[in-house]
Protein backbone atom coordinates (compact mmCIF):
# COMPACT_ATOMS: atom_id res chain seq x y z
CA UNK A 1 0.00 0.00 0.00
CA UNK A 2 1.24 3.71 -0.95
CA UNK A 3 0.71 6.65 1.16
CA UNK A 4 -0.15 9.92 -0.32
CA UNK A 5 3.63 11.19 -0.13
CA UNK A 6 4.87 8.07 -2.79
CA UNK A 7 2.67 10.34 -5.00
CA UNK A 8 4.99 13.17 -5.27
CA UNK A 9 6.51 13.70 -8.12
CA UNK A 10 6.32 11.69 -10.97
CA UNK A 11 4.11 14.42 -13.24
CA UNK A 12 3.04 14.22 -16.20
CA UNK A 13 4.82 15.97 -19.81
CA UNK A 14 2.45 17.35 -22.01
CA UNK A 15 2.93 18.56 -25.77
CA UNK A 16 1.90 22.36 -26.42
CA UNK A 17 -1.12 21.78 -29.08
CA UNK A 18 -1.26 25.49 -30.65
CA UNK A 19 1.41 27.69 -29.10
CA UNK A 20 4.05 26.98 -31.32
CA UNK A 21 4.14 27.88 -34.74
CA UNK A 22 7.43 26.46 -35.51
CA UNK A 23 6.86 22.62 -36.40
CA UNK A 24 11.13 22.05 -35.64
CA UNK A 25 10.51 22.78 -32.02
CA UNK A 26 8.73 21.31 -29.27
CA UNK A 27 7.16 22.73 -26.20
CA UNK A 28 6.32 20.39 -23.29
CA UNK A 29 4.60 21.63 -20.09
CA UNK A 30 5.62 19.96 -16.90
CA UNK A 31 2.28 19.80 -14.80
CA UNK A 32 3.17 20.07 -10.76
CA UNK A 33 -0.20 20.97 -10.08
CA UNK A 34 -0.68 17.04 -9.90
CA UNK A 35 1.32 16.64 -6.70
CA UNK A 36 -0.68 15.99 -3.98
CA UNK A 37 -0.27 19.45 -2.46
CA UNK A 38 -0.95 20.85 -5.77
CA UNK A 39 2.51 21.96 -6.62
CA UNK A 40 6.22 21.77 -7.52
CA UNK A 41 6.87 22.76 -3.76
CA UNK A 42 5.70 19.04 -3.00
CA UNK A 43 9.00 18.35 -3.99
CA UNK A 44 11.55 20.57 -1.61
CA UNK A 45 9.32 20.29 1.15
CA UNK A 46 8.91 16.69 1.56
CA UNK A 47 12.87 16.31 1.12
CA UNK A 48 13.97 18.73 3.47
CA UNK A 49 11.34 17.82 6.13
CA UNK A 50 12.37 14.05 5.77
CA UNK A 51 15.77 14.88 5.48
CA UNK A 52 15.86 16.92 8.57
CA UNK A 53 13.91 13.98 10.76
CA UNK A 54 16.62 11.16 9.49
CA UNK A 55 19.36 13.10 10.34
CA UNK A 56 17.52 13.39 13.87
CA UNK A 57 17.88 17.69 13.07
CA UNK A 58 13.94 17.68 14.07
CA UNK A 59 11.32 15.92 16.01
CA UNK A 60 7.71 15.92 17.64
CA UNK A 61 9.13 18.40 19.74
CA UNK A 62 10.13 20.62 17.61
CA UNK A 63 8.82 23.75 16.54
CA UNK A 64 8.91 24.72 12.65
CA UNK A 65 8.29 27.73 10.98
CA UNK A 66 8.50 28.70 7.86
CA UNK A 67 7.91 32.23 5.78
CA UNK A 68 6.42 30.96 2.53
CA UNK A 69 4.22 32.64 -0.08
CA UNK A 70 1.80 30.05 0.10
CA UNK A 71 2.75 26.51 -2.31
CA UNK A 72 5.61 25.74 -0.22
CA UNK A 73 3.52 26.55 2.87
CA UNK A 74 0.73 24.28 1.75
CA UNK A 75 3.35 21.22 1.37
CA UNK A 76 4.65 21.39 4.75
CA UNK A 77 1.47 21.69 6.11
CA UNK A 78 0.49 18.54 4.39
CA UNK A 79 3.57 16.53 5.20
CA UNK A 80 4.60 18.35 8.28
CA UNK A 81 1.01 16.82 9.76
CA UNK A 82 1.82 13.37 8.68
CA UNK A 83 5.26 13.54 10.39
CA UNK A 84 3.76 14.49 13.69
CA UNK A 85 5.31 17.71 13.69
CA UNK A 86 4.37 21.37 14.66
CA UNK A 87 4.45 24.00 11.90
CA UNK A 88 3.77 27.77 12.22
CA UNK A 89 3.70 29.41 8.61
CA UNK A 90 4.48 32.80 8.00
CA UNK A 91 2.93 34.45 4.93
CA UNK A 92 1.46 38.01 3.86
CA UNK A 93 -1.90 38.99 4.96
CA UNK A 94 -2.86 39.74 1.48
CA UNK A 95 -2.24 35.93 0.26
CA UNK A 96 -5.17 34.60 -1.36
CA UNK A 97 -8.17 32.98 1.06
CA UNK A 98 -7.44 29.51 -0.72
CA UNK A 99 -3.79 29.16 0.37
CA UNK A 100 -4.58 30.11 3.69
CA UNK A 101 -7.78 28.08 4.22
CA UNK A 102 -5.74 25.10 2.67
CA UNK A 103 -2.61 25.30 5.07
CA UNK A 104 -5.26 25.64 7.72
CA UNK A 105 -7.18 22.32 6.92
CA UNK A 106 -3.98 20.27 6.77
CA UNK A 107 -3.62 21.51 10.19
CA UNK A 108 -0.86 24.03 10.59
CA UNK A 109 -0.88 27.59 12.19
CA UNK A 110 -1.11 30.39 10.20
CA UNK A 111 0.30 33.82 11.12
CA UNK A 112 -0.36 37.17 8.29
CA UNK A 113 1.99 39.91 8.45
CA UNK A 114 1.73 43.36 6.37
CA UNK A 115 1.23 43.18 3.04
CA UNK A 116 3.65 46.01 3.04
CA UNK A 117 6.30 44.46 3.49
CA UNK A 118 5.57 41.34 1.74
CA UNK A 119 7.64 37.97 1.77
CA UNK A 120 10.60 39.94 2.51
CA UNK A 121 8.79 40.83 5.97
CA UNK A 122 7.00 37.02 6.70
CA UNK A 123 11.14 36.14 6.58
CA UNK A 124 12.18 39.05 8.60
CA UNK A 125 9.54 37.82 11.28
CA UNK A 126 9.86 33.96 11.34
CA UNK A 127 14.23 34.31 11.34
CA UNK A 128 13.15 36.62 14.42
CA UNK A 129 11.15 33.67 15.95
CA UNK A 130 14.59 31.14 15.09
CA UNK A 131 16.65 33.51 16.72
CA UNK A 132 14.93 34.66 20.02
CA UNK A 133 12.22 31.94 20.86
CA UNK A 134 13.46 28.41 19.88
CA UNK A 135 12.02 27.69 16.84
CA UNK A 136 14.08 25.88 14.23
CA UNK A 137 13.21 27.06 10.74
CA UNK A 138 13.47 24.89 7.32
CA UNK A 139 15.01 28.09 5.46
CA UNK A 140 13.75 27.08 2.10
CA UNK A 141 15.80 30.10 0.24
CA UNK A 142 19.55 27.95 2.12
CA UNK A 143 18.57 24.80 2.24
CA UNK A 144 20.26 22.60 0.03
CA UNK A 145 17.45 19.99 0.51
CA UNK A 146 15.40 21.99 -1.53
CA UNK A 147 17.25 22.26 -4.87
CA UNK A 148 18.63 18.54 -4.02
CA UNK A 149 14.95 17.44 -4.20
CA UNK A 150 14.72 18.56 -8.10
CA UNK A 151 18.44 16.91 -8.74
CA UNK A 152 16.71 13.71 -7.37
CA UNK A 153 13.34 13.59 -9.18
CA UNK A 154 12.44 16.46 -11.59
CA UNK A 155 15.69 16.57 -13.60
CA UNK A 156 15.50 12.38 -13.91
CA UNK A 157 12.40 12.77 -14.83
CA UNK A 158 12.59 15.53 -17.65
CA UNK A 159 15.25 13.45 -19.26
CA UNK A 160 13.40 10.67 -18.98
CA UNK A 161 10.08 11.38 -20.34
CA UNK A 162 11.62 14.10 -23.48
CA UNK A 163 13.77 10.70 -24.36
CA UNK A 164 16.87 12.67 -23.44
CA UNK A 165 16.13 15.39 -26.30
CA UNK A 166 15.30 17.82 -23.85
CA UNK A 167 17.64 21.03 -25.51
CA UNK A 168 15.98 23.87 -23.08
CA UNK A 169 14.81 23.71 -19.62
CA UNK A 170 12.43 27.16 -18.65
CA UNK A 171 11.82 27.56 -15.12
CA UNK A 172 10.14 30.85 -12.87
CA UNK A 173 12.62 31.68 -10.20
CA UNK A 174 11.72 32.04 -6.85
CA UNK A 175 13.47 30.57 -3.94
CA UNK A 176 15.39 29.22 -6.87
CA UNK A 177 15.10 25.59 -6.29
CA UNK A 178 13.80 23.96 -9.13
CA UNK A 179 16.16 25.96 -11.22
CA UNK A 180 19.24 25.02 -9.30
CA UNK A 181 18.64 20.98 -9.07
CA UNK A 182 17.14 20.72 -12.17
CA UNK A 183 19.78 22.49 -13.91
CA UNK A 184 22.72 20.58 -12.40
CA UNK A 185 21.16 17.00 -13.35
CA UNK A 186 20.23 18.01 -16.36
CA UNK A 187 23.83 19.72 -17.15
CA UNK A 188 25.17 16.37 -15.77
CA UNK A 189 23.71 14.24 -18.66
CA UNK A 190 24.33 17.17 -21.47
CA UNK A 191 26.08 20.46 -20.89
CA UNK A 192 24.89 21.41 -24.18
CA UNK A 193 21.32 22.00 -22.44
CA UNK A 194 20.48 25.35 -21.98
CA UNK A 195 18.84 26.48 -18.56
CA UNK A 196 16.62 29.34 -18.74
CA UNK A 197 15.35 31.83 -15.60
CA UNK A 198 12.45 33.78 -15.91
CA UNK A 199 11.96 36.84 -13.35
CA UNK A 200 9.94 39.90 -13.49
CA UNK A 201 10.48 42.97 -14.76
CA UNK A 202 10.83 45.97 -12.78
CA UNK A 203 7.79 46.83 -10.53
CA UNK A 204 5.69 43.58 -11.87
CA UNK A 205 3.99 41.52 -9.02
CA UNK A 206 4.16 38.03 -10.27
CA UNK A 207 3.40 35.54 -7.49
CA UNK A 208 6.08 32.97 -6.98
CA UNK A 209 8.51 34.90 -9.00
CA UNK A 210 11.23 37.47 -7.94
CA UNK A 211 14.17 39.62 -8.19
CA UNK A 212 15.57 39.45 -4.72
CA UNK A 213 17.27 42.69 -3.03
CA UNK A 214 21.14 41.10 -2.77
CA UNK A 215 20.62 40.57 0.74
CA UNK A 216 17.65 38.30 0.46
CA UNK A 217 19.35 36.53 -2.65
CA UNK A 218 18.57 32.80 -1.80
CA UNK A 219 21.82 31.16 -0.55
CA UNK A 220 21.12 28.33 -2.66
CA UNK A 221 21.20 30.53 -5.45
CA UNK A 222 24.06 29.50 -8.12
CA UNK A 223 24.39 32.04 -11.01
CA UNK A 224 26.46 29.65 -13.27
CA UNK A 225 23.90 27.14 -13.53
CA UNK A 226 21.76 29.69 -15.40
CA UNK A 227 22.65 30.22 -19.19
CA UNK A 228 19.72 33.27 -19.74
CA UNK A 229 17.23 34.85 -17.69
CA UNK A 230 14.39 36.02 -19.40
CA UNK A 231 11.88 39.35 -17.82
CA UNK A 232 8.53 39.26 -17.93
CA UNK A 233 5.81 41.95 -17.41
CA UNK A 234 2.90 41.26 -14.65
CA UNK A 235 0.62 42.10 -18.11
CA UNK A 236 2.67 39.24 -20.12
CA UNK A 237 1.95 36.47 -17.34
CA UNK A 238 -1.27 37.38 -16.54
CA UNK A 239 -2.17 37.08 -20.17
CA UNK A 240 -0.27 33.75 -21.19
CA UNK A 241 -1.91 32.62 -18.01
CA UNK A 242 -5.57 32.76 -19.69
CA UNK A 243 -4.12 31.20 -22.89
CA UNK A 244 -2.78 28.88 -21.22
CA UNK A 245 -6.79 27.75 -19.73
CA UNK A 246 -8.20 28.68 -23.19
CA UNK A 247 -5.99 27.21 -25.49
CA UNK A 248 -3.88 24.61 -24.15
CA UNK A 249 -6.41 23.51 -21.13
CA UNK A 250 -3.77 23.95 -18.93
CA UNK A 251 -5.31 25.79 -15.46
CA UNK A 252 -2.41 27.08 -13.33
CA UNK A 253 -1.21 30.83 -11.69
CA UNK A 254 0.74 33.12 -12.81
CA UNK A 255 3.96 32.44 -12.52
CA UNK A 256 3.24 29.40 -14.90
CA UNK A 257 2.08 32.14 -17.20
CA UNK A 258 5.17 33.76 -17.00
CA UNK A 259 7.41 30.62 -17.52
CA UNK A 260 5.36 29.97 -20.70
CA UNK A 261 5.64 33.40 -21.87
CA UNK A 262 9.38 33.26 -21.56
CA UNK A 263 9.58 29.85 -23.33
CA UNK A 264 7.60 31.39 -26.64
CA UNK A 265 9.95 34.49 -26.64
CA UNK A 266 12.52 31.73 -26.43
CA UNK A 267 11.38 29.92 -29.00
CA UNK A 268 10.96 32.97 -31.67
CA UNK A 269 14.75 33.18 -31.35
CA UNK A 270 14.69 28.62 -31.95
CA UNK A 271 15.42 27.24 -35.43
CA UNK A 272 14.77 23.72 -33.85
CA UNK A 273 14.41 21.98 -30.46
CA UNK A 274 13.02 20.82 -27.06
CA UNK A 275 11.89 23.21 -24.77
CA UNK A 276 10.29 21.94 -21.23
CA UNK A 277 8.71 24.62 -19.28
CA UNK A 278 7.78 24.13 -15.97
CA UNK A 279 3.72 24.49 -14.80
CA UNK A 280 4.40 25.30 -11.14
CA UNK A 281 0.51 24.63 -9.53
CA UNK A 282 -3.01 24.74 -10.52
CA UNK A 283 -5.04 27.53 -11.18
CA UNK A 284 -7.87 26.92 -8.82
CA UNK A 285 -5.63 28.82 -5.84
CA UNK A 286 -5.90 32.11 -7.43
CA UNK A 287 -9.86 32.01 -8.03
CA UNK A 288 -10.32 34.37 -5.49
CA UNK A 289 -7.98 37.01 -6.63
CA UNK A 290 -8.52 38.88 -10.13
CA UNK A 291 -6.38 36.63 -12.28
CA UNK A 292 -9.12 35.34 -14.05
CA UNK A 293 -11.32 38.28 -14.58
CA UNK A 294 -11.87 39.42 -18.23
Amino acid sequence: MSSILDLIGNTPLVEAQTLVKNKNVKLFFKLEGNNPGGSVKDRPAYNMIKSAVERGDINENTKLIEATSGNTGIALALIANLYNLNIELVMPENSTKERIQTMLAYGAKVTLTSSETGIIGSRDYAENKVKNEGYVGLNQFANNDNWKAHYKTTGPEIWRDTHQKITHFVSSMGTTGTIMGTSTYLKEQNEAIQIIGVQPTDNSKIPGIRKWPQEYLPKIFNPKKVDQVIEISEEEARAMTKRLAKEEGIFAGMSSGGAAAAALKLIDTMEEGVVVSIVCDRGDRYLSSNLFEE
